[in-house]
Parts: C-alpha cells; sequence; structure tokens
C-alpha cells in the first residue's frame, strides 16, 4: 500500500526524495496544449462543453499527482514516454507537491465554476463568474507554460515563502547560488535590442486596441 500511495523517488546521491523534472516539464506541456485548446474553444465556440472535459482530467490529474502518487499521473506517464532516452534530472518533491497543491486547489475551484455552477455563481452574477472562470485558466496556463517552456517551477518560488526547510534541488540548480556564466549575461546591446522589440511589441498592440 506504502507504495501506490507516495510521493517522489529514493536515489542514490540525493538526501531527499526527487522527481525526474524531465518529465514533469513534459507532463507541464501536454497540460498547457490541452488546456490552451479548450480554452480557447470556449471563447470562440461559446460553449463550455470541451472546457468542462478538460477540467474534469485536470482535476483527476491533480488529485493523482498530489494525493495518490504521481507516477500515476497520466500527463507524467506520456511524458515519461516521450522522454525516456533522456538523462533524468532530479528535483527536490516537497516543493513540487507544494506547487501541484495549488493546482489542486485551481482545478477544485474551475469544477465548481464549469460544471457545478456552469451558468452562473452562487450569487447570481454571470460577468463576476465568466471572469473568475477566465482569471483562474489564465493563471493555469501561465504555471504550466513557465514550467514547460522554461523550466521555472512559479509555484516551487512560493515553497521557501511559506516553509522554514529550505526546498533543494531546484530545476536548474536555481536553489543554490552562483555565478553566472559569460552565456547568461546581457551585454548593452542585447539590452538595447530586447528593449526596442518590447517597444515594438506595446505599438503593435496599443494600434488594435
Amino acid at each position: 500500500m506504502s507504495k501506490v500511495f507516495d510521493f517522489g523517488e529514493r536515489v542514490k546521491g540525493y538526501e531527499v526524495k526527487v522527481l525526474n523534472e524531465r518529465e514533469l516539464r513534459a507532463g507541464a506541456g501536454i497540460l498547457f496544449l490541452v488546456a490552451l485548446l479548450s480554452f480557447v474553444n470556449c471563447i470562440v465556440m461559446k460553449n463550455i462543453v470541451i472546457m468542462q472535459s478538460f477540467v474534469w482530467l485536470f482535476l483527476i490529474e491533480f488529485i493523482i499527482r498530489v494525493l495518490i502518487n504521481p507516477k500515476y499521473a497520466p500527463s507524467l506517464l506520456i511524458g515519461r514516454f516521450m522522454v525516456n532516452n533522456q538523462i533524468p534530472e532530479y528535483v527536490g518533491a516537497k516543493e513540487k507537491r507544494f506547487a501541484w497543491s495549488i493546482g489542486l486547489v485551481l482545478a477544485i475551484f474551475l469544477f465548481f465554476l464549469t460544471t457545478i455552477f456552469p451558468s452562473t455563481t452562487p450569487i447570481g452574477d454571470e460577468s463576476l463568474h465568466n471572469a473568475l472562470i477566465g482569471l483562474s485558466c489564465m493563471i493555469c496556463l501561465v504555471l504550466l507554460y513557465f514550467e514547460a517552456v522554461f523550466g521555472i517551477c512559479l509555484g516551487c518560488k512560493l515553497y521557501n515563502v511559506f516553509n522554514k526547510e529550505e526546498a533543494q534541488y531546484c530545476a536548474g540548480a536555481t536553489c543554490e547560488k552562483h555565478e553566472r556564466e559569460a552565456c547568461q549575461k546581457f551585454s548593452i546591446s542585447q539590452r538595447v535590442v530586447l528593449g526596442l522589440f518590447f517597444l515594438v511589441v506595446v505599438g503593435m498592440l496599443l494600434r488594435l486596441v
């Protein structure tokens, strides 16, 4: 029973239980893609059915991740298959569980908004209902996108804020203080190019508005 209800793996050389970051990023990418498609479908088609189905899957996924065992979570199993030829990159399990608990809370919240109260909020304000769904979806998308694309677990960043015991074995060794390599630093010309790029993007958005 203990092998089923467990969280993290014991790996030689690591003081705490760990998870394979490569699998986690792959799983986040899978969830991000499906979440984005269901969100866009809801906006374009004005139909919440696809989103309801995704929220069900999202909720089940995070119940398995947080309350049972992440090794049985469907998206992580697919992620394991996709990256099984890559060398594992181990990260601490505790901070991941904390981050996924945030995902579980969002999943439960979305479940109530899309399934229990699919057309209105308990207080009867439809505009508020739609705004809450949109905001919750955007938070989920941002969290998944940062995890999948940048390898940055925003939920893990909050772990140290709410826990006395600091996180260990963060992705990219971000828990440890180290001198940046030359390729990681920005030159003045690069800063200028980046600033001009953002000015162009802001100008284009203002034109659309």
